[in-house]
């Protein structure tokens, strides 16, 4: 086994920015944001503006405003897409200076199954590390959603370094079918912002072992779709129990990691881990 050892004392500190496109993207940040999670800078991009007002999020754009005249793009992929190539000048200054971008969105519906992979174009010509964390619909939300949110799927690979798909259908299984409605839609935002801060706070948080985000960067650059499992556990063996959970987390959406061209771990635990 080789010692690797990375450089703790360099000044550098990598511009992070999570920007939320449409209604799934901007719910996902709303509870970032009210979480109070430090490090990264917050963005939510819509086509609709009474959205966009009532959030706490610091940081908005509104796109598409002389296309949807601050409505919202009836759950129209084109309509999105049309909004964000309108407004591509403010969101290539958005994502101006941005070492690394996270695009988070519910695909499926208008503006975020269509602006998604134009803002992560974007941001990635404009030099930044891109990563795509998005899901798929629910069942209850009907064929037409899911056929939509899979034909965005496939356009967003095509604009982002690394793209990680969470099947909402999925999730259900960690709390059982009798989840609420508001419940299921509460835990698709706990799970986008899991997702996020797994891998950013491995770049803005000092670790026993330390990673940077050139280190994050050669794995996750240019790599394409990526699988996301969490797993959580108590006593005498909770190491390898939260590791097995990990590993056959039903986030993986019936895929594992064996072939897996480059792995990140997160593990946080009590200083007697």
């Amino acid at each position: 086994m080789s010692l690797i050892e990375f450089d703790n004392e360099s000044d550098y500190s990598a511009t992070i920015k999570v920007i939320g496109v449409g209604g799934g993207g901007n719910n996902a940040i709303n509870s970032m944001v009210r979480d109070n999670i430090r490090g990264v800078e917050f963005i939510i991009a819509n086509t609709d503006l009474q959205t966009l007002e009532k959030s706490e999020c610091p940081g908005k754009i509104q796109i598409g405003g002389e296309l949807t005249r601050g409505l919202g793009a009836g759950s129209n992929p084109e309509i999105g897409r049309d909004a964000a190539e309108e407004s591509e000048a403010p969101i290539r200054e958005m994502v101006e200076g941005a070492d690394m971008v996270f695009i988070t969105a519910g695909m499926g519906g208008g503006t975020g199954t269509g602006a998604a992979p134009i803002i992560s174009r974007i941001a990635k010509e404009a030099g930044a590390l891109t990563v795509g964390v998005v899901t798929k619909p629910f069942a209850f939300e009907g064929k037409r959603r899911m056929r939509q949110a899979e034909e965005g799927i496939l356009e967003l690979k095509e604009a982002v370094d690394t793209l990680i798909v969470i099947p909402n259908q999925k999730l259900l299984s960690y709390v059982g079918k009798q989840t609420s409605f508001t419940g299921a839609f509460a835990m698709v935002d706990d799970v986008l912002k899991q997702a996020v801060c797994s891998i950013s706070d491995l770049i803005v948080i000092p670790g026993l072992i330390n990673l940077d985000f050139a280190d994050v960067k050669c794995i996750m650059g240019s790599m394409g779709k990526a699988l996301m499992g969490s797993g959580t556990a108590t006593g005498e063996m909770r190491a390898s129990e939260a590791a097995q959970k990990a590993i056959s987390s039903p986030l993986l959406d019936e895929a594992t990691v064996d072939g897996a061209k480059g792995i990140l771990i997160n593990i946080t635990g009590g200083e007697d881990l």
